[in-house]
């Protein structure tokens, strides 16, 4: 998001991140190669990398800085959005370093801290430090812990040090809380970015520009004119080689919480008083604590749970969730949910929120679908038409990102028939520009101090807080008929029954 700073001056490119080193725990795991090193890259290709800036690896491997550098060196031409120019790389490569170590080991964070004194040397950078913790949560804690203890948290002198958490940021509204102790014990708020990855996306981004920047939209933006929203949240892989993760997480766990209830707090957020960081976290959080949780007797009827049997993935067949690699074979983990979620406020009021996510299912696809109420059927009860087609916006998070719209127009000939019209915006078709990874955004505004596209302690404690009576009752009451949908289809039948009962039913997603 653009700083005041940013607004004031009229630079639309942004400036870039203040001079700083990037330290990477997990530094050889996957979400390394795949996202972080790409769009540090991407970042230093649109000239948003300071001048003064390294990178430091720390991971239990044993690797020298050399070696670091020659293994990235060869993965990056695969998980790079764009032709990796030589140039670039190479002044990229010059500044990675790496430091093998435990992540509980207080000798370790020693090193590590001569390691970044010698960088600090070395590159220019002025003591500045981001952490991100590219680990399983179990250590999310413990690195905190030991970053202070060695006094690496320490902020002094001017310099700065943040951290970057991703999630899940506890697994229920407990060890959430438990969580958010400890690592404020160590760390002051501002210095804590609890990252989430669709929070990066451009639509997703824009849902602030759409919503207040046009005058057409907000002021039918509320309970008079629109019916419901639905958030579709779909996959087409199954768990892959995520078994043993996704056997202690679960769809419930892994999406609702976090990428849904943001996508949420988007969506519904009354106007900021301005763009400032807190301001708009401070809207965010009201709305999620605006949702009602669902009480125990209501999880049954407002909440369906789905696990994938065997199916297929376009022309291929694939296996049951309990056929896949370090999973059960009895297993009571949910692999889709379908929610119906109310926010009690005056603009929202009796406006259902639905939402399901899902591995397995038809089409890979993040959507906003907003459904406005029908016009009234009066001016046409002499006409061949018997219904109309609701008005629908629907916001396009992913694949294609994008804006749609769906109206009604009179289809040419002598009677009157109705056909829906699509208008559609699309970004890379509109603006241009090369793919991304999602995190560029996100990356870039932890070096510059704004935190907006990150969540706060209270709006994660308060999106367990929804989930949680469901995680107590499915606990309580496991399936009984698991598998219950086949995959590539959208779902158990549980879950049209979910909108049905109200009279609605899911978009038909293309």
């Amino acid at each position: 998001m653009a700083t005041e700073e940013q607004e004031s001056s009229g630079d639309e490119h942004g400036r870039p991140g203040e001079p700083c080193t990037v330290v990477i725990f997990g530094a050889a795991g996957d979400l390394t190669k795949r996202l972080l090193i790409p769009a540090l890259y991407n970042l230093l290709d649109a000239k948003l990398l300071p001048a003064q800036f390294a990178i430091v690896g720390f991971a239990s491997a044993q690797m020298s800085s050399e070696e670091f550098r020659s293994k990235l060196g060869k993965e990056i031409p695969e998980f790079a959005t764009t032709k990796v120019d030589p140039d670039l790389w190479r002044w990229f490569s010059e500044r990675l370093y790496y430091e093998s170590g435990d992540f509980k080991d207080a000798e370790a964070y020693k090193r590590l801290a001569e390691t970044l004194k010698k960088v600090d040397k070395e590159q220019g950078t002025p003591g500045n430090y981001l952490f991100y913790f590219a680990t399983s949560p179990v250590f999310f804690g413990e690195i905190v812990k030991q970053l202070g203890a060695c006094g690496l948290s320490n902020e002094e002198g001017g310099h700065w040090r943040r951290v970057i958490i991703e999630k899940p940021f506890g697994r229920d509204l407990e060890s959430a809380r438990a969580l958010n102790k400890e690592v404020k014990s160590i760390l002051d708020e501002h210095q804590i970015y609890r990252i989430d990855h669709y929070l990066g996306k451009e639509t997703v981004q824009n849902m602030m520009v759409f919503r207040f920047g046009n005058g057409i939209f907000e002021p039918i933006w509320n309970r008079r004119y629109i019916d419901h929203v639905q958030i579709t949240v779909g996959e087409t892989v199954g768990v892959e080689q995520r078994g043993g993760y996704y056997e202690t997480s679960g769809a419930l766990r892994d999406m609702v919480p976090n990428h849904i209830m943001q996508l949420i707090a988007l969506t519904a957020m009354e106007p900021p008083i301005s763009f400032h960081s807190e301001d708009v976290r401070d809207e965010k959080a009201k709305v999620l604590h605006a949702i009602q949780p669902p009480l125990p007797e209501e999880v049954l009827t407002r909440a369906v749970r789905g696990q994938y049997g065997e199916g297929h993935e376009g022309a291929v067949q694939v296996p049951g969730y309990r056929k896949e690699a370090n999973v059960d074979a009895h297993s009571a983990t949910e692999t889709f949910v379908a929610m119906k979620l109310t926010i009690d406020n005056w603009r929202w009021a009796g406006v259902p929120f639905y939402l399901r996510t899902g591995k397995r299912l038809p089409k890979r696809v993040t959507e906003i679908a907003i459904q406005f109420n029908r016009a009234p059927l009066v001016l046409f009860r002499n006409t061949m038409v018997e219904k109309m087609t609701p008005n629908m916006l629907v916001v396009h998070v992913q694949p294609d990102e994008g804006i749609s719209l769906q109206f009604n127009a009179k289809v040419p000939g002598p009677v009157v028939n109705l056909g829906s019209v699509d208008m559609n915006f699309k970004y890379s078709e509109y603006f241009g520009g090369g793919r991304k990874i999602g995190y560029e955004t996100l990356l870039h505004d932890c070096m510059i101090g704004d935190p907006t596209l990150f969540q706060r302690d209270d709006t994660v404690e308060a999106g367990w807080a929804v989930v949680q009576p469901l995680l107590d009752v499915w606990n309580a009451l496991p399936p009984r008929n698991f598998p219950n949908y086949g995959s590539g289809s959208w779902g158990p039948k549980e879950s049209e029954d979910l909108l049905e009962r109200d009279g609605r039913q899911w978009r038909k997603i293309p």
